[in-house]
């Protein structure tokens, strides 16, 4: 669920969108097919002031002794998050904002054949991903990673997948990143049937070297 992410929002306008603080190390814009390790726009709190940084997506926990010494998490449950060892520090005391302009799922054919979709907001505009993120260390080597937080899909998206990223309005942007209090996990529910929508585009997204705005169009 939510292997690939595209994200087309200018940098300036990610910054001033969600009043953070820039980074130098920001990935390139636009990018139409963000794949599992690749750098991230992340919004995330530090010292009290919100912060764009770049974070791999993967999240790595503390006791890799290498970025594949283990499974590769991109995503983590809702229902489980708060529990498991990998996540649970990180879902109390780290948690993010990722922002895209899209996301793709895939469905099968008779043959077995993935047939990629993409999803975006309704209106067009951004959407903000809820995530957890972690510093991880080992020797010399410091690398900031993150993870998708999922949900059961809603009505609408459950033609497709049964899960579903959680999706944050900006109201809730203050509760998710720790600045208005406790309360959080009561976000972590699908968007309203209504916020998105969803076309089929073409199979050659399913493949991490393919690029362009062509990825998104409709078939």
């Amino acid at each position: 669920m939510c292997g690939r992410i595209a994200n087309t929002l200018p940098t300036d306008a990610m910054a001033q969108l969600f009043a953070a603080r820039p980074a130098n190390n920001l990935p390139k814009i636009p990018n139409f097919n963000i794949c599992p390790t690749d750098q991230l726009h992340v919004v995330s709190l530090n010292d009290g002031r919100r912060h764009l940084d770049a974070m791999r997506w993967g999240f790595l926990p503390h006791w890799y002794k290498t970025p594949d010494d283990g499974p590769l998490l991109i995503n983590t449950r809702a229902e489980t998050i708060a529990d498991k060892p990998a996540f649970r520090s990180a879902c109390r005391n780290r948690r993010c904002l990722i922002p895209i302009t899209g996301f793709y799922e895939w469905t099968k054919d008779d043959a077995g054949n993935r047939l990629p979709w993409y999803i975006s907001c309704r209106d067009d505009a951004p959407l903000a991903l809820a995530g957890v993120w972690q510093s991880w260390a080992q020797g010399d080597v410091v690398m900031r990673s993150c993870a998708v937080v999922t949900t059961g899909a809603n009505k609408a998206m459950s033609s497709i997948h049964h899960r579903m990223p959680v999706v944050l309005a900006k109201a809730d942007w203050p509760l998710w990143l720790g600045e208005a209090g406790k309360g959080a996990a009561t976000l972590m529910t699908a968007a309203p049937e209504e916020a998105l929508r969803f076309w089929r585009v073409d199979s050659k997204v399913n493949s991490n070297r393919a690029s362009g705005a062509e990825l998104i169009e409709a078939l």
